[in-house]
């Protein structure tokens, strides 16, 4: 069985802008970043939110006043996206779902600290779109923008990440993906994305640091995910799914694969062991403030 979400509980589309159709225009060509893009470079270049544009590729440099991520019409997921049901059968309604459990999850553990957590929605789109960080096509792969504060997928990345890298393309490994990006958005909210700037890479930098800090925040909210009423079950093999997902793209299993080498100073996400055991981590024990990896080795 996959993870499950109840089949009455009510989606909040309004949690999405579906922008599907509706790029900019054709896809950065050239080989581009690829998945590649996403595991080893995007913390760097997009999530370094006062770095500037020295560090980003051309179709990631800052745009300058520009309406970002607004869709004009109503996209597919008004229509089709009602319940949880809808969750259970379409990958589009699947996310609306995570993404809702998510920030209801989020939401709480700012409530208990009496802060206000600020929603920060989705933006699908296919092909290409502007970001508050620039430009950014499909290949780059889900991330979060501090810039605009909205985190972006094109959809057909969980196809790439099945044949690319061999990672399952189940429900969990959808619902950790997201629920890393919103890991960003609250470091964001945290003032930790602040600190990042430049290219800070290898095994003990802000770029880990702040990576596997997302993996151990997806853990906390699987664990507490069926209390948010929108997810009904999850099962051991959705965890596992998800542990197999973080071990695949370690930095070192990705370099092995696309290089034949491992070279650690240009880590930017983790090994694959540190990313298993960041999301166990947060997992097992539910908590935040387990989540600390900017104190001590990692």
């Amino acid at each position: 069985m996959q993870v499950r979400f109840r089949r009455n509980a009510p989606l909040d589309t309004g949690q999405v802008r579906d922008a599907r159709g509706r790029g900019v225009g054709a896809a950065v060509g050239g080989g581009g970043l690829g998945l590649v893009g996403l595991i080893i470079y995007i913390l760097i270049s997009v999530l370094s939110n006062g770095g500037g544009a020295a560090g980003l590729p051309p179709q990631l440099a800052p745009l300058d006043g520009q309406q970002i991520g607004q869709a004009d019409t109503p996209g597919e997921i008004d229509q089709n996206c009602k319940t949880g049901q809808d969750a259970n059968e379409r990958t589009d309604c699947r996310i609306v779902a995570v993404v809702n459990s998510v920030q209801k999850f989020w939401a709480g553990v700012f409530q208990r600290s009496n802060r206000q957590y600020e929603n920060s929605k989705t933006v699908f789109f296919t092909g290409q779109t502007d970001t508050g960080c620039g430009t950014a096509d499909s290949q780059v792969g889900p991330f979060y923008c501090p810039r605009d504060k909205l985190v972006y997928i094109d959809l057909g990345f969980f196809d790439d990440l099945q044949s690319r890298f061999g990672v399952g393309n189940s429900a969990f490994v959808q619902a950790y993906v997201i629920a890393h990006e919103y890991g960003h958005h609250v470091q964001d909210q945290q003032g930790r994305l602040d600190k990042l700037g430049g290219n800070q890479t290898g095994p003990e930098s802000l770029s880990v640091r702040t990576e596997l800090q997302a993996d151990c925040y997806a853990g906390v909210w699987a664990a507490h995910a069926v209390e948010t009423q929108l997810v009904e079950q999850l099962t051991q093999a959705d965890i596992n799914d998800g542990l197999d997902a973080a071990a695949a793209i370690g930095d070192d299993r990705i370099q092995q694969q696309t290089q034949g080498q491992v070279n650690p100073e240009t880590w930017t996400h983790g090994s694959s062991e540190q990313r298993r055991r960041w999301f166990s981590r947060g997992y097992e024990q539910g908590r935040p403030a387990v989540c600390d990896t900017f104190t001590g080795s990692i």
